[in-house]
């Protein structure tokens, strides 16, 4: 017998309620912030205006992150913890290889500044979701409007939200880590399995909340087809015409344009563009991307962070 509570989001009680509270809905998506070390830094990156170098070290003083923190920021904890959510939610094999991942060390300060400018915090998402052609599996900074209660879960603190066909939407918050929270997750454990051992089997709840039989390989939707908005910032020369360039390139490929601000000039005769997309297909804006960075008017690589409205 094996329950795997601590695995997920420390004390909060998740995997007990996608296992059984919520065994008479159909998930429809999860999204939440499992990571506390991630969650802490882009906390401390959006309060303070600091670098990630520096709130990382911060991190590591203060106990938060691990002398090598690649497993923390990269997005492989959150990457673990979202596969087994969507094992559960949706009755698929545990799958990690499956998940795409993009960790927070890339992300500058000046994208928090923007993105909360516009009504946006920056946060690091697992996100699992079924479609009509498959089911969504990731891990990334996403831009969250101020608004959502994820967009203000802060600290340490990890929140995972369920959206389900019955109850609608619940939110789940609490501490994610520490020596009491994880105790009191696997001393729950302990229990559950001293109260299941003299059950019948055939009465047990399952592992992952589908019956053996019932686990079946699903397709794992690639990035390249998923639907999102997008937050664009493009560093390019201040001239005439770049904009009309830019807006034509994304026209091409169909990416509509919600909002386009220029930040003004940055350096020299460079100025940042920051632009936020109607919902469209990833491969779509990849490809708007490829055609602006080819730009001889632009300097370097186009910034492209996924946002998320969690209106499903």
């Amino acid at each position: 017998m094996v329950q795997f509570e601590a695995a997920v989001a420390g004390g909060i009680p998740i995997i007990k309620a996608l296992r059984e509270g919520l065994s008479a809905n159909r998930i429809r998506s999860i999204a939440g912030i499992i990571n506390g070390t991630s969650n802490f830094i882009l906390s401390e990156m959006r309060e303070k205006g600091s670098a990630f170098a520096d709130v990382l070290k911060e991190a590591q003083a203060l106990g938060y992150a691990e002398a090598d923190p690649t497993f923390d920021i990269e997005g492989h904890d959150a990457g673990h913890k979202i596969t087994i959510m969507s094992a559960l939610a949706f009755g698929t094999p545990v799958n990690f290889q499956a998940c795409y991942l993009e960790g927070i060390s890339g992300l500058d300060s000046r994208d928090i500044k923007y993105a909360e400018e516009l009504g946006y915090r920056i946060k690091l998402l697992g996100i699992t979701r079924k479609t009509d052609k498959g089911i969504e599996l990731r891990v990334h900074p996403t831009l969250l409007p101020e608004s959502r209660l994820l967009a203000n879960v802060n600290g340490v603190m990890n929140a995972v939200r369920v959206n389900a066909d019955m109850v609608g939407e619940t939110l789940y918050y609490g501490a994610g880590a520490g020596a009491l929270p994880t105790a009191s997750a696997v001393v729950a454990d302990i229990i559950d399995i001293a109260r299941l051992l003299g059950a019948d089997t055939g009465n047990r709840v399952p592992h992952l909340a589908f019956q053996p039989s019932q686990v079946q390989a699903q397709t794992i939707l690639p990035m390249d087809e998923i639907v999102s908005s997008y937050y664009l910032r493009v560093q390019a020369q201040d001239k005439p015409g770049v904009l009309g360039r830019i807006a034509n390139l994304l026209a091409d490929q169909n990416v509509s344009i919600e909002a386009l601000i220029q930040k003004g000039v940055v350096n020299g005769d460079t100025a940042e563009i920051v632009i936020l997309t109607h919902s469209t297909v990833e491969k779509h804006v990849k490809a708007a991307i490829a055609g602006i960075e080819g730009m001889d008017t632009v300097n370097g690589k186009v910034t492209m962070i996924r946002m998320e409205s969690l209106n499903d």
